[in-house]
């Protein structure tokens, strides 16, 4: 008899990460009987923070925030799919990325994930609530304000997600952040993004200090009280009939100038294969699998995955499913900003969400709080150039 193979795999723990790796390890071992497929989860923050040098010792499948891609990549953490699968297979992929996700994992020209799901921070309303309290939905910043200043807006103030926001901004304004070696972002559109961003957050509750973005979501499903939120990772879970109480309509980003759409900061997950398995081809196989668009399509989504491949957010049933959510959300996609990969960045982001965190509660002013960023983003360039890569 064949020894079966296994393979352990750690994704996070939300039904879109967890319930589709869930579903389609299954059937893969229904067409393949010799291989066994173990998904394990473990928190949001810890699939932000938690390294991957630890995880690929442990584990064979990993689903990995993307910059943490320069750093699998520096230390050959994981294998690069250039080196087993199909090049029209990887064109495929990059045709059908959805906005920057297949680049993202893309480091030394080489392919270390493939980009299982996709997301950038989007806009959420309840439509129910906002006809309730006679209010539409904001169509630009001054509007948003107008909503936040009633107490019907919310997103998430923890640190990441502010950083991710702060980028968004300085997009949006006209500097992408980290372009320069020695400032994270010119002093003018730095001090405007936090100036925009303090007087929208002192408008909201306090709680959404503590709160990610699902748990924001869980918020306005669960509770007829905040109506609105401009900019959160989006779930399409929420979009779907049954899931909670409310549903939510997901959608493009407020204008922050006229005809200039807010742009926000990319995120999604990527599947990657750790190079330390004892069985590289039976999972660089199952990771094509998931990610073929007939998968993504099908399987993944109806069990509550969020596609990596554009041809399932443009796929009919799956948007009819989820009142709309991948078309309506298209857009920003598109435009979404991608954050540095580089192998120090990873400490810049571990640190820096904390500085403007201080910034909104008043202990810092915008000079101190663009100074500090630039003194962790230069320890995060010399930790780069220390690597050697």
């Amino acid at each position: 008899m064949t020894k079966k193979i296994q393979l352990k795999g750690i994704t996070w723990g939300h039904s879109r990460g967890f319930v589709p790796m869930v579903a389609t390890a299954q059937r893969y071992q229904e067409l393949h009987p010799d291989v066994e497929i173990v998904w394990k989860k473990r928190t949001l923050q810890e699939f932000a923070d938690k390294s991957i040098t630890e995880l690929a010792e442990e584990y064979d499948l990993l689903v990995i925030d993307h910059p943490w891609t320069g750093h699998a990549a520096a230390n050959n953490m994981v294998v690069p799919f250039d080196d087993y699968l199909p090049a029209s297979y990887l064109e495929d992929q990059r045709k059908n990325s959805v906005g920057q996700s297949y680049k993202s994992y893309n480091f030394f020209e080489k392919q270390w994930a493939l980009p299982i799901d996709a997301a950038t921070p989007v806009a959420a309303s309840r439509p129910d609530l906002l006809e309730k309290i006679g209010e539409a939905r904001p169509a630009n910043f001054e509007e948003l304000l107008a909503l936040a200043r009633k107490g019907y807006v919310g997103f998430s103030l923890l640190p990441i997600d502010l950083l991710m926001a702060f980028y968004g901004f300085c997009h949006s304004l006209g500097e992408s952040p980290c372009q320069y070696p020695n400032i994270v972002v010119g002093n003018q559109i730095g001090e405007e993004a936090l100036r925009r961003m303090k007087s929208l957050v002192d408008c909201l509750n306090p709680s959404f200090y503590t709160k990610n973005p699902f748990m924001v979501f869980e918020d306005m499903t669960q509770r007829d009280e905040i109506a609105y939120c401009p900019f959160a990772y989006g779930y399409s879970n929420y979009a779907r009939q049954g899931y909670a109480r409310k549903t939510l309509h997901f959608h493009d980003l407020i204008d922050l100038e006229p005809g200039k759409p807010l742009i926000t900061t990319l995120g999604g997950a990527g599947l990657a294969v750790s190079s330390q398995s004892k069985f590289v081809d039976t999972a660089v196989d199952y990771a094509q699998y998931v990610c073929s668009k007939e998968i993504q399509s099908t399987i993944y989504v109806e069990n509550g995955g969020q596609p990596g491949h554009l041809q399932a957010w443009k796929n009919e049933r799956v948007n009819a499913m989820t009142a709309n959510f991948f078309v309506d959300t298209l857009p920003a996609l598109e435009r979404a900003y991608l954050r540095p990969r580089y192998y120090g960045h990873m400490y810049f982001q571990d640190h820096a969400g904390q500085v403007i965190v201080d910034f909104l509660h008043g202990t810092l002013v915008e000079t101190e709080v663009l100074q500090t960023l630039n003194d962790l983003y230069l320890k995060s360039i010399s930790m780069e150039e220390a690597n050697g890569k």
